[in-house]
């Protein structure tokens, strides 16, 4: 006897999503949640390996069930829910085109209409993210209604919303060695956070790497590959300078912590050490001073791409053990 095929509600949802996709343009999908956490396995209660943040373009590798495994422009693989994702049906991905804004206060609030007191904030998102902005539509023969002090964004889910000019930057410069250390002091007292890489809270590699992401380059996202990335150049401690990176561990071979170096003998890196948070620490101390590995200097050209995409948010790779 033939017996009824039964569906749960939820079952469609998730065939239409799965066919959906074989359509996206290269498999992409955009992250329409302030930070996805991406698992080393599809379920919440496996290891965070590491992050994409909002707005982020990554590519959809496999599907299953509820979640999706991504790989992000660095590829770094991991399993996030597919629903911190949608699907990129056309063009090259979310604001990478047209006029963009980055965020450049450590969290901004985005709202349904420009005032920030007639509704709670549609979504805060972290440093870095990127918003496309609501170009003038010359069809309409007239510009765009305009907001003093406000800009008119379309978010990655394709709704539009506002946000105050005064938390992003238009077009996003490399920092100097010194505004990146100025930069990171922005971040003193921020929570560490395993796996993290976003203003919502870093681990050591996700810290050094966005500094020096800052600075214009693509620095791999786990603190071993950094150190031994064809982007640095060795150096002896008696010769470091400002923005020089530290790698800590029991060998060179075995590196677990990373920071960056400020001079006077002080690094500034997020740490479980004592109190879990970023801070600046004295490399003479306990027990940094006897856990020092290996040093190691940006170089100002980098193999390849001279300068790395700014748009390029995260990286690293899967399963990866992240330095503490």
């Amino acid at each position: 006897m033939n017996r009824p095929c039964w569906l749960s509600p939820a079952r469609p949802a998730i065939l239409i999503v799965l066919s959906l996709s074989a359509f996206a343009k290269n498999g992409m999908q955009v992250v329409v949640v302030p930070v996805a956490n991406m698992y080393s396995k599809p379920t919440e209660k496996a290891d965070v390996v590491s992050q994409a943040i909002y707005g982020s373009n990554v590519k959809l590798l496999q599907a299953r069930d509820e979640w999706s495994r991504i790989e992000t422009p660095d590829h770094y693989r991991g399993w996030t829910p597919s629903r911190y994702l949608r699907i990129v049906l056309t063009g090259d991905g979310y604001a990478t085109a047209g006029p963009t804004v980055q965020i450049e206060s450590i969290f901004a609030n985005i709202y349904a209409e420009p005032d920030v007191t007639k509704h709670r904030p549609v979504v805060t998102i972290p440093f870095e993210a990127r918003l496309e902005v609501v170009p003038d539509d010359p069809k309409a023969g007239r510009q765009k209604v305009s907001h003093e002090g406000w800009l008119h964004v379309r978010l990655a889910g394709q709704t539009l919303a506002w946000i105050q000019a005064s938390d992003v930057v238009a077009d996003p410069k490399p920092l100097t060695i010194s505004e990146s250390i100025e930069l990171a002091k922005r971040f003193l007292g921020l929570p560490y956070l395993w796996g993290g890489r976003t203003s919502y809270g870093f681990d050591c590699s996700g810290f050094t790497q966005m500094l020096v992401r800052a600075r214009g380059f693509n620095m791999p996202r786990d603190a071993d590959k950094q150190a031994a990335w064809s982007g640095v150049a060795r150096v002896e401690r008696k010769n470091l300078q400002p923005g020089d990176l530290l790698f800590f561990g029991s060998s060179q071979r075995d590196i677990t912590h990373t920071g960056m170096y400020m001079g006077d003998g002080q690094f500034i890196h997020a740490s479980t050490n004592g109190h879990p948070v970023v801070q600046i620490s004295r490399l003479d101390d306990v027990p940094w001073t006897r856990i020092l590995v290996a040093c190691r200097r940006v170089k100002s050209v980098q193999p390849g791409d001279v300068r790395a995409e700014l748009r390029l948010r995260f990286n690293g790779t899967e399963l990866s053990g992240h330095a503490q």
